[in-house]
């Protein structure tokens, strides 16, 4: 699903205009990014948790000449689907 299909979903869905969808979506993707960026979770009920793992440093090799690299930490975004969601999915 495209944002443009998303965001007609929604609009649909809460029997708002798409402009208020757009509105509502560019919000959630706002709060979604500075919470992870302050360490947070955040939680949508029904499909999951975002949050952040911290990935440490490690060895890794090129693989066009073999030598090993050092591979810096760095974080990474993470998702926790939730119960119900994965329930869903099995069938």
């Amino acid at each position: 699903m495209k944002k443009s299909e998303l965001i007609s979903v929604l609009a649909k869905h809460a029997d708002v205009s798409k402009t208020e969808a757009d509105r509502v979506l560019a919000a959630l993707e706002q709060a979604v990014k500075v919470e992870l960026l302050e360490g947070g979770e955040v939680t949508l009920p029904g499909i999951g948790t975002l949050g952040t793992a911290q990935r440490a440093e490690r060895q890794g090799r090129n693989p066009k000449t073999g030598e090993t690299i050092a591979i810096p930490a760095t974080r990474a975004p993470k998702f926790k689907p939730a119960k119900g969601l994965k329930d869903l999915l099995k069938g």
